[in-house]
């Protein structure tokens, strides 16, 4: 469904919107995906190091940004045709679960959440300690998260776009004001939070990696108090 409303946005146009289990309903913004990348993704993306491990690239518009700075970067998506569409942008974009076995385990210096993707598998501790074991142990994670006073928690979510939907799936929110305890739980020290014209951010980098878990090894199925969210 995701695959098929990026086609479809790209050719006519139109709204597609998230709704959760709750009842709450978002939009899904997939023109701003198509796009170029705009001032704030530029911003966020200036002096980033490389290599860069985009999770949840989607059309690419991020890695096409970094490819003009010079920097290498490889995206990871589960939909082919977002990857498809990436790739035809001049990015480099695998179709793949950021859980199974990736390209570089150890050795990416940057990682990238953004447009909601802290949510993807709706456990973001599990998520956030998958991507410490991909990271170079002084590398650094880029995350956006939903502005304080946002619930959060783990919930369930599909897409609707023209009357179409798709099957229910595992997600998270993770507000700003909730990030340090995740962040503790996953192994990162939070460097900084910001907001940019109403969405906010967060750069974590790296507690010491424990000596019993290697660079590229994958966590456990479930870590600590925070493995709900």
């Amino acid at each position: 469904m995701y695959g098929e409303g990026l086609l479809a946005t790209a050719r006519t146009g139109g709204a597609a919107r998230v709704r959760l289990r709750e009842g709450s309903v978002l939009p899904l913004a997939l023109e701003r995906y198509l796009g170029p990348a705009d001032e704030i993704d530029e911003r966020l993306l200036e002096g980033l190091a490389g290599p860069v491990l985009d999770v949840g690239c989607g059309p690419g518009r991020h890695l096409h940004a970094l490819a003009a700075r010079g920097v290498f970067a490889l995206g990871v998506d589960l939909s082919p045709v977002a990857v498809a569409l990436a790739v035809g942008r001049g990015g480099r974009a695998i179709v793949g679960d950021i859980f199974d076995d990736l390209p570089g385990g150890g050795t990416w210096r940057s990682a990238l959440l953004l447009d909601g993707n802290i949510g993807i598998g709706g456990c973001p501790v599990r998520l956030l300690t998958r991507l410490g074991s991909l990271l170079h142990a002084d590398g650094v994670l880029l995350v956006e998260l939903e502005p304080p006073g946002i619930r959060t928690g783990a919930t369930q979510a599909r897409i609707e776009r023209d009357g179409a939907v798709s099957s229910w799936f595992a997600w998270a929110r993770v507000a700003a004001c909730d990030l340090t305890p995740i962040a503790d739980a996953s192994g990162f020290a939070i460097a900084a939070v910001w907001s940019m014209a109403g969405r906010w951010f967060a750069r974590c980098t790296q507690i010491d990696r424990p000596a019993d878990r290697p660079p590229g090894e994958g966590p456990p199925p479930q870590t600590g108090a925070y493995s709900v969210l």
